[in-house]
């Protein structure tokens, strides 16, 4: 998946940085829990993606639904990653 693949870009530099910055290690955790809770959540929006398209080709409301909340899930943590590292770089 390309989202998935753009958000492994993102995630390998920011992970290298939480590692060498001079943190505790339990600000280095979060910082780094965050970004694999965008990846781990973005693999189950794909999951529920492949799943509904393997159904069927026709519009249901349900699908859709399914498909929109699995991408609400993704840009859920995307905010936590925003708000962990203001948090952790601010304090």
């Amino acid at each position: 998946e390309q989202a998935f693949r753009l958000e492994i870009y993102f995630a390998l530099p920011m992970s290298v940085f939480a590692i060498i910055m001079d943190r505790a290690g339990t600000e280095k955790a979060l910082l780094l829990g965050s970004l694999l809770i965008v990846l781990i959540c973005e693999l189950l929006n794909t999951a529920v993606e492949v799943v509904v398209n393997r159904i069927g080709s026709e519009y249901h409301e349900l699908s859709g639904r399914a498909k929109d909340l699995g991408s609400a899930a993704v840009i859920v943590s995307l905010l936590l990653v925003i708000l962990t590292w203001a948090l952790v770089l601010i304090g």
